[in-house]
């Protein structure tokens, strides 16, 4: 099996994408901000869109933007639907893919990224629901993702939202390593289901 990841890298880094404002504070900081006068239910969530993808750099590296590219070509035919939590300045600060061709029945979590600095404080969660809505809104009562089996942190968020391991098997992707050269990475992933 290949997961839908290519090209992820392990590190991040902050965004430097200010379409909306000129004042200078990150994204990061826009959001703390926002987390602390408010809830994280009010940070906006809608559309990935391609002119998102020069504000994606914290979720991978080249290849990896490639591949949400690919993603993106799909959502004109409806068997994708790509969604990102929004800054207050509109820059995309998690990002998720639901794929609806994958899985017969089900929509599959894929692709999905928090930039590393705002990881823990609910903004997955979130986003996790909105794409539960939007399968359900298919008319779909499953959701599914795969996760790797040594990222116990990732596997503990979903598990909380009722998701449930349905299998393991091996997967493989191509990754940019640092020199700009690719190479397979290999790993074992649990797929886990959550009956909406």
């Amino acid at each position: 099996m290949t997961a839908g990841t290519s090209g992820r890298s392990k590190g991040s880094t902050t965004p430097t994408c200010r379409r909306d404002t000129d004042d200078g504070d990150s994204a990061v900081e826009d959001v703390r901000r926002a987390l602390e006068t408010g809830r994280v239910g009010e940070l906006r969530v809608d559309d990935l869109t391609e002119a998102d993808l020069p504000c994606l750099s914290w979720s991978g590296t080249r290849l990896h933007l490639v591949s949400v590219r690919r993603a993106l070509d799909r959502v004109r035919s409806g068997e994708v639907e790509y969604l990102a939590v929004r800054a207050p300045s509109g820059d995309p600060v998690a990002k998720v893919g639901i794929d609806y061709a994958a899985s017969p029945g089900a929509g599959t979590l894929w692709q999905m990224a928090t930039i590393q600095e705002l990881r823990g404080l609910g903004i997955g969660t979130h986003l996790i629901s909105a794409a539960e809505n939007r399968i359900r809104k298919r008319g779909l009562t499953v959701a599914q993702l795969d996760v790797e089996v040594d990222n116990p942190r990732a596997r503990t968020l979903y598990e909380r939202l009722g998701y449930r391991e349905a299998s393991r098997q091996s997967a493989s992707w191509h990754i940019e390593e640092p020199d700009g050269s690719t190479s397979l990475y290999e790993t074992e992933v649990a797929t886990l289901c959550k009956h909406l």
